[in-house]
Formats: structure tokens, sequence, C-alpha cells
């Protein structure tokens, strides 16, 4: 299965150890999680609305790594929580890392969840048919899978890209104010 990840170009596009930060997924020390796009708009989604970027000028100030990744085909665990919580604040965000560790102890090591940044059927490629044209509306999905990253295989697809201006709208921004960075 190929899987997008944007990262900082100065490292791999995994983690290999546990001293990774805190994400909706993972707890501080829980690591390493590995957060994965089934789209190359819901990686680029998920950085611009961590990053509280909104404005077209500020996109162009990004230089990130895109990564594809080949990952096995194990089966990944639904995780049950109202769409509120999947794609909310990071105040939500005790609540995933509560029903990932949950599952985690069940022996559970990939999820399947719905792309908290990516507006509902925002995740839309593009047809060649008489010219370029935006393919049918469809969901962004995010694949988070724990532990070593064995087995896995990138391929760098450009070590300095920004993601494309016509994808602010097509985020599901924070709400204002409501954003504490955590780093």
């Amino acid at each position: 299965m190929k899987l997008f990840r944007q990262a900082d170009p100065r490292y791999p596009f995994a983690w290999e150890t546990a001293a990774q930060p805190e994400g909706r997924w993972h707890a501080p020390g829980e690591g390493p999680a590995h957060y994965f796009a089934d789209t190359p708009d819901a990686a680029w989604a998920e950085l611009v609305r961590h990053e509280e970027i909104t404005s077209p000028a500020d996109l162009q100030t990004i230089r990130r790594a895109m990564w594809v990744v080949d990952v096995d085909e194990a089966p990944a665990a639904p995780v049950d929580l109202p769409e509120a919580v999947l794609t909310g604040d990071p105040d939500s965000w005790p609540a995933c890392q509560r029903a990932a560790q949950a599952l985690r102890r069940t022996g559970v090591t990939r999820l399947d969840v719905p792309s908290a940044a990516l507006l509902p059927g925002a995740a839309t490629g593009y047809i060649v048919q008489n010219g370029l044209h935006p393919s049918a509306p469809r969901d962004g999905h995010v694949v988070v899978l724990f532990g070593r990253p064995e087995r896995m295989i990138g391929w760098l697809m450009a070590d300095a890209a920004h993601p494309p201006a016509e994808l602010l709208g097509r985020v599901r921004h924070y709400s204002r104010g409501s954003h504490v960075h955590r780093r």
C-alpha cells in the first residue's frame, strides 16, 4: 500500500524511537507512531492545519519533503469516536489517545481514521478529459502505524515542496483561539 507523508527535509520519513512529540493518536513517550495520508492533499492539509496557515503567501514559505511510502497491507482497526472528536482541535487529542491506547492494549498496530484536517469530499485529485479537471470528491484518510518503521520503503518525491494554494479552502482549520501549539 502506498501512502504519503510530508516531513522536515532534515529528517527521515519515519520515527525510530519513542522520543517523538505527541500527536492525535499517541501521547508523549508512546511512539513511534507514524502518520501517513492516503493522498498528498491529506498529508499537506495536516501540516497546514497544525501550523494554522490560512494565507497563500504563508504557503510559499513552506519547504518540506514529500514522501510516498510503501507499507504492508495489514488490517486497520476502526476507531469508534464521534466525528467531532475524530476531527476536533487539540483539545480532542486526549480522547483519541485513550482510544488508541485501548486498541493498542489488544494488539492493534494500525489505525485508519478520517483526516482531521481535510474537509469531507476534499481529497479530490484530477483527471484529464478535454483538459485538466477535478476528479470525483472523496474523503481523505490517515493511517497510523505504531512501532518501529520496519518493512517501510520511502521514495522522496520532492525535497523542498510547499502545499498548493487551492488546498487552503479544503482544510478544516482550527477554531479561532482554540489551538495551543504543542511542541
